[in-house]
């Protein structure tokens, strides 16, 4: 298994950063994008990555804003809810698993968390090609508006039965999918997923749902023409 850090620059504001994980031989590649407040060392991200690395499947965690954005927001708290900043920010790193040397040619996989899953699926409709799945973590997909019935994805969403208000959103922002997608409750788990077993059982829903979508991506591209 290698790691190694990423820095993806975005103009004057400065460069994003990200922890990439390769397994060796790799079945496809999953991007993490963070929730409102959080960043690429979120221990509950960091817990989904480690199961998805033991499948076999490489992360990317990253930081959505530059250092001076991150100082800003703590004092404003709004460039954590502006999803197309997001969105743009997460549509780099894709391209950048898409063309780097030990992760292209593999599916790729978007994995979202409160804001992050949000702009997650706003990248995943503006950009569909590469994204084989898109999986949410107690997140706000009513955050992507429109976007939302252009998704084309295989799209899950994880919410804790006590979250009954991010609950009440996903109902409403699944109910305008187009796209194959399923809303999963996780029983007695709360925003954080906090409670013994919580987290574990969203690591297992996500990689059970990446790895049967790259499987049949992987599958439909060796299907092609001949």
């Amino acid at each position: 298994m290698r790691q190694r850090q990423l820095e993806l620059r975005v103009g004057a504001t400065g460069a994003i950063h990200g922890d990439l994980v390769v397994p060796d031989g790799a079945r496809g590649v999953v991007v993490f994008a963070h929730g409102s407040g959080s960043s690429r060392g979120s221990p509950r991200n960091q817990t989904v990555a480690a199961h998805l690395q033991r499948l076999g499947l490489a992360t990317l965690l990253f930081d959505l804003l530059t250092e001076a954005e991150e100082l800003d927001d703590r004092r404003t708290g709004h460039l954590r809810f502006d999803i197309e900043l997001l969105a743009h920010r997460l549509e780099l790193a894709v391209t950048t698993v898409v063309d780097d040397v030990e992760t292209r040619a593999r599916p790729v996989g978007l994995f979202g968390a409160s804001t992050g899953a949000a702009a997650a699926l706003v990248a995943a409709a503006r950009d569909p090609a590469p994204i084989a799945a898109v999986v949410s973590r107690g997140g706000r997909p009513d955050l992507a508006g429109d976007a939302l019935e252009s998704v084309q994805a295989p799209t899950l969403l994880i919410v804790g039965g006590r979250d009954r208000q991010v609950l009440d959103l996903n109902e409403t922002a699944a109910a305008r999918l187009r796209g194959e997608h399923r809303l999963v409750v996780v029983p007695h788990a709360t925003h954080l997923f906090e409670e013994p077993g919580a987290l574990e059982e969203v690591a297992r829903l996500a990689g059970d749902w990446f790895s049967t979508r790259f499987a049949e991506r992987t599958a439909a591209r060796g299907a092609g023409p001949r």
